[in-house]
This record gives structure tokens, sequence and C-alpha cells, in this order.
């Protein structure tokens, strides 16, 4: 049996047959990334679906299970579990257990029974995989979804009373400060100018601030086949645009759309009069 919590969280979508599909919907199941508590626009391009990453800007992930049965989520960030930052197949995944009809917002990293520290988008080089020492899944967020094995009775759990944050303390990544907003002034600046970002530029989650985000562990014993996944891509808006997926924004772009004539007519000064 895995381990599992009970969280926050809300649920993920995807056929386990098929290639992971978008964060809207999938057998009823959905997700999204919230960026100052709105859902962050989704871009469809390349067989995938990617989000814009704000520098410095927190985020959560809302999952919900919208079935009338309790499901289990193994959340990955950056290709770690959300729960305990370990890398692992999703079957043997610290899993989060949603109830029937359960929606919840998962802030962060969970670093103890009470507290949680907070998702930001960052620098490659300023992020929690990085001081982990593996960003080879940095940019992506999945997420699969278990059913629960029939067994009498069902055992339905009362929801975790809401705490101030906890006391406990984590050491802060080597080479970054103890909150969010330090960790984005420890990033390194480039010494000139480069046509060509290097990848410890690119797109990756930090890990910020405490929160309080009481959980608890339950028995869930899951049926080994996933009913639903999906997975999101995230990246800087300079590399959505390298990949084709936002069109380029420049003057010079602007200029190469330019055309002649258009089928409009002289404007004439007397028109009201």
């Amino acid at each position: 049996m895995t381990r599992f919590l009970r969280l926050g969280l809300l649920a993920l979508c995807a056929s386990a047959a098929a290639p992971p599909l978008h964060a809207m919907e999938c057998q009823r199941f959905a997700v999204s990334v919230l960026v100052d508590g709105v859902p962050a626009p989704e871009y469809e391009g390349r067989g995938r679906i990617y989000i814009e990453a704000l520098k410095g800007k927190e985020f959560s992930i809302r999952l919900s299970n919208p079935t009338p049965e309790r499901v289990a989520v193994a959340l990955s960030v950056d290709g770690r579990n959300a729960v305990d930052a370990k890398r692992t197949t999703e079957l043997r995944a610290t899993k989060w257990v949603l109830a029937p009809g359960q929606t919840v917002d998962i802030p962060g990293w969970q670093i103890s029974g009470q507290t949680a520290r907070r998702f930001f988008f960052t620098e490659t080089r300023s992020s929690y995989a990085k001081w982990l020492g593996d960003t080879s899944q940095v940019g992506t967020i999945e997420a699969v979804f278990f059913r629960e094995k029939r067994r009498e009775p069902l055992l339905i759990w009362k929801e975790a009373p809401v705490s101030e944050s906890g006391t406990e303390e984590m050491q802060a990544p080597a080479g970054s400060k103890d909150s969010r907003r330090e960790a984005g002034a420890a990033e390194p600046k480039s010494a000139r100018p480069s046509k060509t970002r290097d990848a410890d530029s690119y797109a990756a989650t930090g890990i910020g601030e405490k929160t309080g985000f009481p959980v608890q562990w339950v028995d869930f014993e899951e049926d080994p086949t996933p009913v639903a996944r999906i997975a999101l891509r995230y990246e800087f808006r300079p590399e959505l645009v390298r990949l084709g997926v936002l069109p380029r924004e420049n003057e010079l772009f602007a200029r190469d759309r330019a055309g002649g004539f258009e089928h409009d007519y002289a404007p004439d000064p007397y028109r009201h009069r």
C-alpha cells in the first residue's frame, strides 16, 4: 500500500492509455495553475499545453475530484513529488487523497504536517530542483489519478482543521535566501547580453515562503491502473515565442506583416457637418 496524504488538492485529467491532455478537463477531473488566485491562460502547441511563467510570481495548483468516490493523485512539479520532493514512479509516489467532490489548491512543497513552502516561478539556477541536484525535468507539472480499490466499508475522513503556519524550520537552498523575494534577488546577472539564453535561465519552480497547510495521513489502497493523467509545460514568454506557442511581438515582425493597399476609403472631414 502506498503512503497517502489527505490535503487540499484538485484532480488532473487524461486517459491513462493516451498521451497527456491539457489541464482543462478529462474524464471529469480538472486542474489549473493559479496566479494571483486566477487560472493562468493555457496555450496549445506542439502537442502540449503551455502556460506562461511569470518570474517571481507565486502560484498554486488547483485540483478537483467531481466523482462520488475518493481518488488519489500523484503530483509532481519539475519532476519532484510535491509532498516529499522525491523522484519515483507515479504508482510508488506519495499521493494526495481527495474526498468525493473535493476541490483544493495546493500552495507549495509540503515540508511538515502543518506547513508548506510556496511554489513560485524563477530561473533554473535559483530553483528547488537545482538545489536538489537535478534539473532534467524543470518546466513540468504532471498529475496522475488513481481510483480506490473497492472495499467495505468505505472510510470517510473529516476535513483537517485550518491552523496557523507551523514553526518548524527548513534549511533554505544553498545560494538562495530564506524567502521568495530574497531568493529572486540572489539570482546572478549575465556579464554581457547574449542572443541565446543558457539553460539555467529557463523557467523553473522555487521553494518560497511558509504557509499554513495542515495535512493528515490516511489509508488508501489504489487500483494500480491510473484513470487520468495530465501534463503541463511552463516557460517564460521568450521561450514560448521561440517555440512558436506565442506569436512574435516586435516592430520588425509587425513590419514584415505590413501590406500596401487596404480596402478602405479616404476620410471625409465634412462627414458629420
